[in-house]
């Protein structure tokens, strides 16, 4: 597993905020990327989950967390669907080969990589789905994982 810091230029996303069970992520997404396709922008793939707490700290009905899609274009939010501009940033960022649910498991190894590179964790993790579960089996899915960074 490689990991690095690199920087990620600014980009604009439609998502949904959501709190509980991770369970409606697919749903979710689903609604999202959904009502991008009825709008005249360009959809910038992967898809993205931002995970604000974790089910080691919280209940399942505390859980705090986003999905979406960056996209090129003019859009304002409508219903549940907001639309933010993620800013420029450092992060440290790794590709996970294997099950979406066990992305997590390269977090430990990136923040100490993060901290050996004189930066710490600046929020919360990005998870972006880089390929399907629809196209490939689950041992042969990949997440790039990313947690912003600043220098200490």
């Amino acid at each position: 597993m490689e990991i690095e810091i690199k920087k990620v230029d600014e980009y604009q996303v439609a998502y949904i905020p959501k709190k509980g069970s991770y369970e409606k992520i697919p749903e979710t997404l689903g609604e999202v990327v959904g009502w991008l396709m009825t709008k005249d922008v360009e959809i910038q793939m992967p898809i993205y989950g931002l995970y604000y707490n974790s089910p080691m700290e919280v209940s399942e009905d505390e859980l705090e967390w986003e999905v979406g899609a960056a996209f090129l274009g003019d859009l304002e939010g409508e219903g549940r669907v907001q639309i933010k501009t993620v800013p420029e940033h450092m992060a440290v960022s790794t590709v996970f080969k294997g099950p979406f649910s066990e992305a997590n498991s390269v977090y430990g190894s990136m923040l100490e990589f993060a901290t050996e590179e004189g930066y710490e964790i600046g929020g919360p993790v990005l998870e972006s789905y880089l390929n399907s579960p629809d196209e490939v089996p689950e041992s042969e899915l990949l997440t790039e994982v990313q947690f912003p960074v600043v220098k200490k």
